[in-house]
């Protein structure tokens, strides 16, 4: 790793490198045709586990340590319910949802974020998230015809750092959270590695500023699953913190992403018994009460398509989504238009999935 390069992992004591094992040999898990050519393929890796940690399932290296980026989010949100902050100002299902999105920004998004900051007697000045256009068109659109520019409420994680504030507020810690040996983000370091069953040896600085606590893809799918059947994964109030959150997830799926997005298209396609988040560079879990079962998936090339494909097809495999629904298709089996809206191909997950 070059000297430019080292502020990009640490672990307490010196740097760790961390570059991925396994990933010359992962296998294809999505497709691009082109007529009768295969013109693209997404390599990567799956993870599917029960909460004892039992590995159920794997495509790739299971071991292989990824950052999870949003995906985590509702790991990260445990500190939150688990402290007593959110009981304490009052935080209801919907905070919750959007403690754990990566949302579009959309009026329903920064409304809500906008009421949680002014609860808690704060602004967007005391966010660390920084901001960005927001991805919602009419919000987006709106902001440019009034010459205005996009606050930090706008950033698609500023739900979780309105937790990371309710948090901070609780404990009396110091205005810089997002600083890796605050308070907050030490809470949320402990139970990441609870979570998952494994020490974290590394982290990142996520796009939003927070550190992003690098874990196995198994470590991953063992924390989802624990999410999914809380009674078997946890105890007491960690229990108790993950059926609100992952409840919250299924109950609001608009929340969590927004209209037309592949999170909250397949929540509400799946009837919302089951809650999927994306993460950055293509990363994607899975909540499964029903089956019991967590999953976690990383496209090796960071290709979002590959991994919405990818998890369609495991939901479908798993039971969690019906083959027929049109939100399946949507991601798993894509027709490709040109511009004269003719189907010369098609995106479709690899067969591997369903064998």
């Amino acid at each position: 790793m070059t000297e430019n390069a080292t502020h990009l992992l640490h672990r307490p004591g010196g740097l760790h490198d961390h570059r991925a094992t396994g990933m010359e040999a992962s296998p294809v898990l999505a497709e691009v045709w082109r007529g009768p050519v295969l013109e693209c393929v997404h390599r990567g890796a799956v993870a599917i586990c029960r909460p004892d940690g039992e590995l159920v399932e794997a495509w790739g290296e299971p071991r292989r340590v990824i950052l999870p980026r949003s995906a985590c989010k509702m790991i990260q949100g445990l500190p939150l319910v688990e402290s007593g902050a959110a009981d304490r100002w009052g935080l209801t299902a919907e905070h919750l949802a959007l403690a754990c999105a990566s949302h579009a920004g959309a009026a329903v998004h920064t409304a809500l974020a906008r009421d949680w900051l002014a609860t808690l007697g704060l602004s967007d000045d005391d966010l660390r998230c920084g901001a960005h256009a927001p991805y919602d068109t009419v919000a987006r659109h709106g902001l440019r015809e009034r010459h205005q520019r996009p606050c930090q409420v706008h950033n698609n994680c500023s739900g979780k750092h309105c937790g990371f504030l309710t948090v901070n507020a609780h404990l009396g810690g110091d205005p810089e959270y997002v600083d890796p040996d605050h308070p907050v983000q030490r809470a949320v370091r402990a139970a990441t590695e609870e979570v998952c069953d494994e020490t974290v040896t590394a982290f990142a600085i996520d796009g939003c500023s927070a550190p992003n606590f690098a874990v196995t893809l198994k470590g991953l799918a063992t924390a989802m699953a624990r999410f999914a059947r809380p009674a078997e994964g946890f105890r007491g109030i960690r229990a108790e913190a993950a059926t609100r959150l992952r409840d919250a997830m299924a109950a609001h799926p608009v929340l969590v992403s927004g209209e037309g997005r592949p999170t909250t298209t397949l929540i509400r396609a799946m009837g919302g018994r089951s809650v999927i988040k994306s993460g950055a560079e293509a990363v994607f879990v899975g909540i499964l009460p029903e089956q019991g079962l967590g999953i976690a998936l990383k496209i090796d090339d960071g290709g979002t398509r590959g991994a919405e494909a990818a998890i369609a097809a495991l939901l479908v495999r798993h039971g969690a989504l019906d083959a027929h629904d049109p939100a399946f298709r949507l991601y798993a089996d894509h027709p490709i238009e040109n511009r004269r809206g003719i189907v010369h191909g098609h995106l479709r997950a690899a067969e591997t999935l369903f064998d």
